[in-house]
């Protein structure tokens, strides 16, 4: 996010904790308040209104929390001696969880918004400035937020959108039902409209969101045929937008991938050959305990059929080790499942205990220091197929959408169809654009290239 501070009006800092559901409402809540004369500060120090926009997902979060509002009490007292004023704001799912806690323990904290009231941002500061006492709003209005979320402004050719929040699965590991509420689909010509104001800005590329953002349905636009459309049929609506060059989407769930959004792999050219679909286990046992409703072998068929429909994809994925009654023999499937899938990138933790879920008052919790072992020996195997999925684009031409100027003079960063990061050497006008990249290296973390010389097409 582009941090400016007005030369008149007030100034809000916001801290962005865990996914990229959080940074899309962040943005929002950005754009909610600019209405009212607040800019972006650059430190919590000069702000006038701080936001904690908080993640629940992992161990010792709200602590975490708790910790930043002990510092921010500070600084909001040492404002005060100076005769300024501080408001402190919990969003996100730490808000939504633990709120009546929140209040309780940290006076200094003026708003308590949970993710589904932050757009009643404004009003809730007409409260606080009336000094109205304890403002917790944590209702579930997810519809009513998606109506009342004001137009924003494109800060890059990337952007997120987001089109569907909740969950209905229930995985026993998981606080986000209980945090974000049930699956809600936003209406798809609230979306149409988003994308397009979007595209009108020089974004050339959006990430549609939801905690399963598979599981948006919708009715068809008036016109368009079908009872029911998917996200297959939207990612097609979409890339009939003028100036849009590349969808995208996260996170997935296995029991929403339908045999539509599937064949849209292999048949639109603006949805990007990457997909992140979590697995967290490879034992059934582990997964039925987990509460998945899938289990390895209808995963491993999932990957099979994209695959087929799209050869050239990118598996991403997430893993949890060490689940209650995970056995050495249940992790030895886990990392039989890793090697066959062959995942271009992914993401895994140890199981965490998350007050409220069924997992933290489950039998046979795995000591850690088997957590710790089991972890490094997927993370070893999950970074050793990274780096050999890396290594295999050395040669090729890709297409690059350049985002951001680099750390050194005349070199630009921009993303790979299959999400690595590219360093290149080139001018600056060619921020926000499209080109061929001819791929000479790898690093730890990106790929390094040159313009592709005419002739030398982008795969």
């Amino acid at each position: 996010m582009t941090e400016t501070r007005p030369k008149q009006g007030k100034s809000v800092f916001i801290r962005t904790y865990g996914c990229q559901m959080n940074v899309y409402d962040s943005e929002r809540m950005a754009g909610l308040l600019k209405p009212l004369g607040y800019g972006l500060a650059d430190a919590p120090e000069a702000a006038d209104l701080v936001i904690l926009n908080t993640c629940h997902i992992r161990e010792k979060a709200a602590e975490k929390v708790y910790s930043e509002l002990g510092r921010l009490k500070r600084m909001k007292a040492n404002k005060a001696l100076q005769g300024g004023d501080m408001k402190i704001a919990v969003a996100g799912c730490v808000a939504q969880a633990e709120g009546a806690e929140i209040t309780a323990r940290a006076p200094q904290v003026d708003m308590v918004v949970g993710p589904q009231a932050y757009h009643r941002l404004p009003e809730l500061l007409a409260r606080a400035a009336r000094d109205d006492g304890d403002i917790l709003e944590t209702d579930f209005a997810v519809d009513e937020k998606f109506d009342r979320l004001a137009e924003r402004e494109a800060e890059g050719p990337t952007a997120f959108l987001t089109i569907q929040e909740g969950c209905d699965k229930f995985c026993t590991f998981c606080v986000v039902p209980y945090t974000r509420g049930a699956e809600v689909s936003r209406n798809i010509d609230a979306i149409v409209a988003e994308a397009r104001a979007l595209a009108a800005q020089g974004v050339k590329e959006i990430t549609l969101l939801g905690q399963n953002v598979n599981a948006w349905r919708s009715t068809p636009p008036a016109g368009e045929a079908g009872d029911e459309w998917g996200l297959g049929e939207l990612c097609r609506h979409l890339a009939k937008i003028d100036g849009l060059e590349r969808i995208r989407f996260t996170t997935s769930h296995p029991r929403d991938m339908d045999d539509g959004l599937i064949a849209a792999f292999g048949e639109e050219k603006k949805l990007m050959p990457y997909l992140h679909l979590p697995v967290q286990a490879g034992a059934d046992k582990v997964l039925k305990a987990m509460n998945r409703g899938h289990t390895a072998g209808h995963y491993h068929g999932l990957i099979e059929k994209i695959r087929a429909a799209q050869p050239d994809i990118a598996i991403s994925g997430d893993f949890i080790v060490g689940f209650p009654g995970e056995t050495a023999s249940d992790f030895e499937e886990t990392l039989v499942l890793a090697k066959a899938i062959g995942y271009a990138s992914a993401f895994s933790f140890k199981y965490s205990r998350r007050p409220g879920t069924p997992g933290a008052v489950m039998a046979k919790q795995v000591a850690e220091t088997e957590k710790d072992e089991r972890l490094a020996r997927l993370q070893a195997l999950l970074e050793a197929q990274r780096q050999d999925f890396n290594s295999r684009q050395i040669g090729k031409a890709l297409p690059v959408l350049f985002e951001k100027p680099g750390r050194h003079e005349g070199q630009l960063i921009g993303r790979s169809p299959y999400l690595q990061s590219v360093h290149v050497s080139a001018p600056q006008s060619m921020l926000g654009s499209i080109a061929p990249v001819k791929i000479k290296g790898v690093t730890p973390n990106a790929l390094a290239g040159v313009l592709a010389k005419q002739g030398e097409a982008a795969a």
